[in-house]
């Protein structure tokens, strides 16, 4: 199958062990990454990515902030989330941000290759033994949030992020390099395209979506 996958994973043994899984079923032109930085970078170098797998712990990766990243600059590319963490809140969080499935690291490789072939066929996959727990569905505030996150251009999402961190306007100006008015001309759209008051409860949203629990 000629699909271009991309691995983005710290750990280079786990990224040998999953390329063998994933080379048995797509081309062997398989890009590998180690921190959100290198994964962003390649996405942007490489529009032919259609496929990623990412590591919930990698370098840069604040949660899942990354998942949320590459969902908003690179909507096409699918996204599989590898990770050590099984807990059921966290992978209902990823698939409320997009996420096409969740496979653990204790997955074998007949799991895996499993999972690809169900992710390609435009469907998700969720490890069998933690379906029923995920099918529980997020605080429905949440849930909203995450949907109407879908509407924030890259540069709203990322001075949402700050304000999150508890940054000023002024703060976020000189980090961005842009003027203190065109932020808050950004946080009200923010709050407008979210349907919130005020930033301070956006940013406990957005914060409370992204950690892991």
């Amino acid at each position: 199958m000629s699909v271009k996958a991309l691995i983005a994973d710290d750990h280079p043994l786990f990224r040998i062990a999953l390329k063998q899984a994933v080379s048995a079923l797509l081309d062997d032109d398989i890009t590998e990454t180690s921190t959100l930085d290198e994964t962003l970078a390649a996405l942007n170098n490489d529009p032919q990515i259609a496929l990623v797998f990412l590591d919930l712990n990698m370098p840069g990766n604040d949660g899942l902030f990354g998942l949320s990243q590459i969902r908003l600059l690179h909507p096409d590319v699918l996204v599989v989330i590898v990770s050590g963490e099984e807990k059921p809140l966290i992978i209902q969080k990823a698939i409320n941000l997009g996420a096409s499935g969740f496979i653990p690291k204790s997955s074998s490789l007949a799991e895996i290759a499993t999972a690809i072939e169900q992710v390609l066929d435009g469907l998700q996959w969720l490890p069998e033994h933690l379906v029923a727990q995920v099918e529980a569905d997020l605080p429905a505030e949440e849930s909203e949030f995450a949907k109407n996150l879908e509407q924030l251009t890259p540069q709203q999402f990322v001075v949402l992020k700050m304000m999150a961190d508890g940054l000023l306007n002024k703060q976020i100006a000189y980090e961005l390099g842009i003027k203190e008015t065109t932020i808050k001309q950004h946080g009200s759209a923010i709050l407008k395209k979210l349907k919130l008051n005020n930033r301070t409860q956006a940013g406990v949203l957005f914060k409370q979506l992204m950690n892991q629990v």
